[in-house]
């Protein structure tokens, strides 16, 4: 069901008088009501592609701006698709701690392009922070993060049409490899990806090494407290 700016009412989404959205500021994920709304009388006199308009989170109060494009300028109203761009996007988590520095640094850079709706520059930071990963790891780093990369594809059933895109931006880093043009879709696909090559290949290591030389030192310390009755 498209949104409808009326000349005498505002807007309306139909039976849907509010949607949900996770707040780029409080990044909980709440409904979202209107705050701000174009002229009418304005837009219809200039008749733009696209409009922007302001809603409310009604978790934190804070202003969210999305911006829609128009589908149909009518006498007493204005229809848009209901889809639309979020301009500022929630930014994007990840346990950064255990990567090394280098890709830490890289990678950081790609999740800003992500949120920031670039998404190309996110597929040339991405391929930056792979290449940097697969020199942390060793000589076999790169074999080992494909098939990890392999099996996430598995597991979330992505075709291989789809998926060769994701495998060029991430693998191919040869002199003369282009990086494919990436739209939103593809880039959320990339981002997963790549969060979870990094969790298999840095994170979890990383935590179970951790939590077993935690384990360790406890059972050690416990038995030095321990007398001998003999």
């Amino acid at each position: 069901m498209a949104i409808t700016i009326e000349r005498d009412k505002g807007i309306s989404r139909g039976a849907e008088e509010q949607f949900g959205l996770e707040c780029p500021y409080c990044g909980i994920y709440s409904h979202m009501s209107p705050q701000a709304v174009p002229d009418f009388e304005n837009l219809a006199h200039i008749r733009p592609k696209h409009i922007g308009i302001v809603y409310q989170c009604d978790a934190c109060n804070a202003p969210v701006f999305l911006r829609f494009a128009v589908r149909q300028f009518n006498d007493d109203s204005i229809d848009l698709y209901q889809n639309f761009i979020e301009l500022e996007r929630p930014k994007e988590r990840f346990q950064f701690s255990y990567l090394p520095k280098q890709t830490e640094l890289l990678f950081r850079e790609a999740l800003s392009c992500y949120s920031t709706n670039n998404f190309n520059a996110f597929a040339s930071m991405c391929r930056r922070a792979a290449a940097s990963s697969f020199t942390s790891l060793g000589e076999s780093g790169k074999l080992r993060a494909f098939d990890e990369v392999m099996a996430a594809q598995d597991i979330a059933e992505i075709d291989d049409e789809s998926f060769d895109p994701i495998k060029k931006v991430i693998f191919d880093s040869g002199e003369g490899d282009e990086l494919p043009l990436l739209n939103r879709a593809q880039a959320g696909i990339l981002l997963e990806v790549m969060k979870d090559m990094f969790y298999q290949c840095f994170v979890r290591r990383g935590k179970l090494s951790r939590a077993i030389k935690v384990r360790r030192f406890f059972v050690q310390d416990g038995s030095s407290g321990v007398k001998s009755s003999a």
